[in-house]
């Protein structure tokens, strides 16, 4: 019996060739950087690879992949993506779209996607702005939020993904920023590894349109008191020397303490295989934005029913019992016109 020779394979595997064009100083740089640094460590070749992007900044990125790609329409890429994962289940499919064109006009899409818990890698770009279309104000945009868009400043309530993706059951919800590659790529590595529906959300900084959005908690002096890191199985706490934590109140509500005050066993400890979205959900609610001590990771991860390996058993069950099905008779059964 024949053995697979195990494949060797470098970033190079994966550039296209196309002059990567974003605007100076964009967060895609990084992003698409990271990602293709940990896609040769995950061992599958670029030809069974698929990247479906939407429209923005972020969906350009395709075109950057030595992968199969699909530059889809406004919102409709996890739409686009499930076709390919249901009609081609040994490929591995990637999402990629921005906060506007994922929680706007796709959003529909995007949590029937989770919801169905089909096998693709949903990474979305959160810049908090429109980027491509010059600067109006997104889903993700904070209150007050002042844009061409909203010139006396925005009134509507922003979208927090991650609790998006937790309440629509995603299997897998982590989010990572464009700051730290390495804490990218393994975030990358982990979602693929994942069987069923991986969303991340990705912090990216908009130079241009919203610069600086994200540098109250990603700033080089400020992360240590900024960023929550989340380890499974381990009590979370944060700062420079462990000094802050995540306790949780007598209404089972998490909140920010110091560890010397509440004491080291009575911080919270992080289960990302807890079945129930509950702990999960309310990790995602302890910041209402990027301006207070945020959690960065993996905030669940289990396992749940993938959705072509389900459809795949209906159909080949209902072939068993009624042999193959006749399409045109199908089509023409019941009431017929001829114009």
């Amino acid at each position: 019996m024949s053995q697979t020779t195990p494949v060797t394979l470098s970033r190079k595997d994966f550039e296209s060739g196309q002059e990567v064009r974003w605007c100076p100083g964009c967060g895609d740089y990084s992003i698409l950087a990271a990602l293709q640094s940990v896609l040769p460590e995950l061992g599958v070749e670029p030809h069974k690879m698929v990247f479906v992007s939407g429209i923005g900044c972020s969906s350009r990125l395709p075109y950057y992949m030595n992968t199969y790609g699909v530059h889809s329409i406004h919102g409709r890429a996890p739409a686009v993506a499930t076709g390919v994962a249901m009609t081609r289940p040994d490929l591995h499919v990637f999402v990629i779209g921005g906060d506007g064109d994922m929680l706007s006009i796709g959003g529909n899409h995007l949590i029937h996607a989770l919801r169905r818990n089909v096998n693709l890698k949903i990474l979305m770009f959160n810049n908090q702005i429109y980027g491509l279309t010059k600067g109006q104000y997104s889903p993700t945009s904070e209150q007050g939020k002042v844009t061409k868009s909203t010139p006396f400043g925005s009134i509507d309530h922003p979208f927090n993904p991650i609790s998006v993706a937790i309440g629509a059951e995603a299997g897998f919800v982590a989010r990572t920023h464009d700051m730290d590659r390495k804490h990218m790529m393994e975030t990358f590595r982990r979602a693929h590894e994942h069987r069923g529906a991986a969303f991340v959300e990705v912090y990216q900084n908009c130079n241009v349109f919203n610069d600086g959005a994200f540098d109250d908690i990603l700033k080089k002096d400020a992360r240590p008191d900024m960023l929550i890191p989340l380890r499974h199985r381990e009590p979370i706490r944060f700062g420079a020397d462990g000094e802050h934590g995540v306790a949780v109140n007598e209404f089972g509500e998490p909140y920010v303490a110091s560890v010397a005050d509440v004491g080291e066993d009575n911080l919270l400890v992080h289960d990302e295989h807890r079945p129930d979205p509950t702990l999960a959900f309310s990790l995602s609610r302890l910041s209402t934005g990027p301006h207070m001590p945020t959690p960065i990771g993996v905030f669940r991860d289990i396992e749940r029913p993938v959705y072509e390996v389900e459809v795949e058993a209906q159909v080949s069950a209902a072939i068993e019992r009624q042999g193959p099905g006749d399409l045109a008779a199908v089509l023409a059964s019941g009431r017929t016109w001829t114009v």
